[in-house]
């Protein structure tokens, strides 16, 4: 059995598609490329994919991850090639690689975000990020299916900044961008969380909702403060050479007989 992980994206109006949508596209997609997929035992066998800490609906994503177990070897670009022509546009492969470590999940251990504040003042978003950072704790609530939970969310966020804009940003108006890094944590905090932290301590209110975008995922260095690429211990696993000593024998073992 061959274990292939995969990158991929939710751009534009795909954003809003749920976690079980993209289950049915990809399954679909996988019939489509005639992936030779293996599947779970049971009544009602599944295709095995494994996917790790998906986006939250409506924020969009440059760094999902997830995982599939084939039957036969294939190569992993050829296959990230079909696979993306199979899925629709903004929901894009845009890496794969053959696993050759363990614990593709357990290498995600926090997330970049790009907040756009539409209608926002930089310096507004400035000093509302400086009250931010400097409070202890900044509680939250957020509305769950056993009633109201509030919780911290000040300790997760390991870098949070206000940014202009890009120039080429189509319309008018005032426009902050927040680039935030938060750990996954339990309960997670997620970029609506820290934005209701904002409107918290600094009463920061968007007159639009933010739109979200996750830029990064991987293993947060606590040195340099980056997020890692996950898949890069598996490209960095090369499978060893035989030893010489095997290489020799192999190579002088006699040969059948004519």
């Amino acid at each position: 059995m061959q274990r292939i992980r995969l990158r991929y994206t939710k751009r534009g109006r795909l954003r809003f598609t749920s976690h079980r949508d993209f289950q049915r596209a990809f399954e679909r997609a996988l019939r489509r490329a005639e992936v030779p997929m293996a599947y779970s035992a049971g009544f009602t066998p599944h295709p095995k994919v494994s996917y790790a800490n998906a986006a939250p609906t409506g924020t969009g994503s440059e760094a999902e991850y997830l995982e599939i177990a084939l039957t036969e070897h294939r190569d992993p670009d050829k296959l990230r090639e079909l696979l993306d022509e199979s899925l629709p546009a903004g929901l894009d492969i845009t890496d794969a690689v053959e696993a050759r470590t363990s614990g593709l999940a357990d290498r995600l251990t926090a997330s970049v975000w790009e907040l756009r504040l539409d209608g926002v003042e930089v310096d507004d978003a400035s000093q509302a990020v400086s009250a931010f950072l400097g409070a202890e704790r900044v509680e939250v609530e957020r509305k769950t299916k056993n009633g109201l939970r509030t919780f911290d969310a000040r300790g997760a966020v390991a870098e949070l900044q206000a940014l202009h804009s890009p120039a080429d940003r189509p319309g008018d108006g005032p426009c902050a961008i927040l680039r935030l890094v938060v750990r996954h944590v339990t309960p997670a905090v997620r970029p609506d969380d820290v934005l209701s932290g904002l409107r918290a301590v600094a009463d920061l209110a968007p007159p639009v909702p933010a739109a979200v975008t996750r830029l990064a995922q991987g293993l947060f260095d606590e040195e340099s403060g980056t997020v890692t690429d996950p898949l890069a211990p598996d490209r960095e696993a090369v499978p060893a050479a035989p030893s010489t000593a095997a290489g020799i024998a192999a190579a002088t073992a006699p040969g059948p007989a004519a």
